[in-house]
């Protein structure tokens, strides 16, 4: 290891790499460790902490999702016009960490159950802190975004091209195994019992391990301040572009009329205000976020990994031998298939296209990789199908027996460690004294036997079933149940399709993630001109918001009974929006963004000087003007004594 000082900065250097990045990069890992650790249970925490249905719990999972992708614009104005890089990254890094802080509180059942029977007793109070922490989350995470990676980039100085290379793969790899080994953790976290009173699901350890990384980054990324290259705000050129795209529309109307002469393109009736070299600018930014407008439909999909997938996950069978794997850590196959894929696909794949003599272009790449999406969610509507197949044949007509002496409870479950209580009285008894009299304590573990301790006045005993993924009994309690034998009986078999048959949708969509995501964002680059690089990243991102919003949209006025016919759907979406960038991409003619400038930044020779001629003819002009002036008043003032 070589280490040396930098003489211009004087700062401290590793390898030719300056310390301060390796505060940025650990920054990031905890900070994505956090973000999608807290993301993987968030869907199921909906559903079986507060009581959400499917469908309520994917709106507001998609309307969270969609607010951490549209918050990026906020901050990058933030940061370039106000802040600065530095102080937005700490701040808005500080209300993120309230955020998941206040969202693992949310998740303690015991702050409101004060009966102490394992269910909260305020369950508004859950729902106001969890809305308020993810709210807080989304501007956190949202406006560090763009300021992040930028205020890395800005630590290097010309001479170190390659090491700023370098730094961007390694950062981007921060970001892909804090996303792994965070998808692989809480899920674990999620399925450990705590609680003081009684022993639950423990989403509060899910979401404050989490809060413990956000508070882990903050601390490191404030150690390094003193090694940080911090470039003032300079003015946002994204409020440039919005100005100058306004300026140009109200230009054209208020000379709507025939009477004044129509310019090659509407941004033109900018030129009165803002120089020719923006307006070029803005034109070849303009030019790419038109061929944005369809791919929303692309995150439509891709975003209900965490949702739709996620609770598809839960009706299956999640035992893989000696590894029991939980529904929501099915989403650590997409984060392994990047890592994986990646490689493949840019040493490969595109090498062995290009030697069969396809032009296999960066649209026709983003046309495939939607394509990819679509077949991923005929995938998930076959598995859908065959779900609903086993679990239709698997129930048995059960018999009610309605001796007044008799008790019923209906175990039912869903998710491995994820017990439901259905209570049949058939006794002259309420429902409240049934559930504190006779079942006074329900527990259970990770490996599918559920334990609960039955009591009354005069007994007390505890009773062990064996329970598998969706299995449904009734248990048939005789009045002397510590003498007499409880019988259990099966209403539903349990899951019996495998978890193994998502890892093919998985693929298909972590495939067309490879393809379309990487080649988008190389693409806009490309196609961005020198300073509005920023603007057309921001724009990627909206559409990743907008995506999420379409979820919410087509979910609500769908209402389709049957889920396989929602993926049908959305699959169908996919493909005609994909017909259509086809035809869009086919009309796209690719530039040189930096030729563009260059004509516009150059002025010929022969232009200079004679502009130079113009100036010297004013300036000579004036001159003879002030002197023309000078001799009237003389004139004047001779005038003026003689009399």
């Amino acid at each position: 290891m070589v280490i040396n000082k930098v003489n211009d900065h004087n700062r401290a250097t590793v390898c030719g790499f300056p310390i301060s990045i390796f505060f940025i990069v650990v920054n990031e890992f905890c900070e994505r460790f956090s973000y999608y650790g807290m993301r993987a249970v968030l869907v199921l925490y909906f559903k079986y902490f507060l009581r959400w249905d499917d469908d309520f719990a994917t709106t507001i999972y998609h309307t969270f999702v969609a607010l951490c992708y549209l918050t990026p614009i906020m901050g990058a104005i933030v940061a370039d016009s106000w802040l600065g890089k530095f102080k937005t990254i700490v701040y808005l890094s500080i209300v993120y960490t309230v955020g998941q802080v206040v969202l693992a509180v949310s998740a303690i059942h015991d702050i409101t159950d004060t009966n102490r029977d394992g269910t909260p007793d305020n369950m508004t109070l859950h729902i106001v802190l969890s809305m308020l922490g993810l709210a807080l989350i989304a501007v956190g995470t949202g406006g560090i975004k763009p300021c992040v990676s930028a205020f890395g980039g800005d630590q290097f100085q010309d001479h170190q091209e390659k090491q700023r290379g370098t730094f961007f793969s390694i950062f981007y790899l921060s970001i892909n195994a804090g996303s792994l080994l965070s998808t692989i953790i809480t899920p674990i976290l999620r399925g450990q019992e705590c609680g003081i009173y009684t022993k639950q699901k423990c989403y509060s350890l899910a979401f404050g391990v989490p809060a413990g990384l956000m508070v882990a980054s903050l601390i490191v990324f404030i150690v390094g301040s003193g090694m940080y290259i911090k470039t003032p705000p300079q003015g946002n050129i994204m409020v440039k572009f919005f100005t100058c795209i306004g300026f140009a529309i109200k230009n054209r109307f208020r000379h709507r009329t025939n009477e004044f002469p129509k310019r090659t393109h509407w941004m033109d009736w900018a030129e009165e205000k803002y120089d020719k070299l923006l307006i070029a600018q803005v034109k070849m930014v303009l030019k790419v976020l038109f061929l944005y407008i369809p791919l929303p439909m692309f995150w439509a999909l891709y975003d209900q990994q965490g949702s739709r997938w996620t609770l598809q996950a839960t009706n299956m069978d999640g035992d893989f031998g000696i590894l029991t794997i939980q529904p929501d850590q099915m989403q650590t196959i997409n984060a392994i298939l990047i890592l994986l894929l990646v490689p493949i696909v840019e040493s490969v794949i595109y090498p062995l296209i290009a030697k069969c003599k396809i032009n296999f272009t960066p649209l026709r790449r983003i046309t495939v990789g939607m394509f990819f999406a679509a077949l991923a969610f005929i995938a998930a509507a076959l598995v859908e199908i065959q779900i609903e197949v086993s679990i239709t044949t698997s129930v048995t007509t059960k018999t009610k027996n309605k001796h007044c002496r008799q008790q019923h409870v209906r175990l039912r479950r869903r998710t491995k460690g994820i017990v439901r209580l259905f209570f049949f009285m058939f006794m002259p008894q309420t429902a409240a004294q049934y559930q504190t009299g006779l079942c006074s304590h329900l527990c259970f573990s990770l490996h599918l036997r559920a334990q609960f301790k039955i009591k009354s006045a005069a007994e007390e005993c505890v009773y062990t079933q064996e329970l598998g993924f969706g299995s449904s009994f009734t248990l048939i309690i005789p009045p002397t149940f510590c003498e007499q034998s409880i019988r259990p009986v099966l209403d539903m078999e349990q899951n019996s399709f495998h978890m193994a048959w998502q890892i093919p949708q998985y693929f298909l969509l972590t495939l067309g993630e490879v393809v379309f995501s990487v080649t988008g964002l190389e693409f806009s680059y490309s196609q961005a001109p020198s300073n509005m690089k920023s603007v057309l990243q921001a724009g990627w991102l909206l559409t990743v918001a907008v995506g999420n919003i379409v979820v919410l949209i087509v979910a609500e006025a769908a209402t389709l009974q049957d889920q396989w016919a929602e993926y049908v759907l959305f699959a169908s979406l996919l493909l005609v929006v994909c017909v259509i960038f086809a035809i869009m991409a086919y009309f796209y003619t690719y530039i040189d963004p930096a030729k563009i400038e260059a004509e516009f930044a150059q002025i010929d020779p022969k232009q200079k000087e004679k502009r130079r001629n113009s100036r010297k003819d004013s300036v000579e002009q004036h001159k003879e003007e002030r002197r023309s002036s000078d001799s009237s008043y003389d004139n004047e003032e001779q005038k003026q004594t003689r009399i």
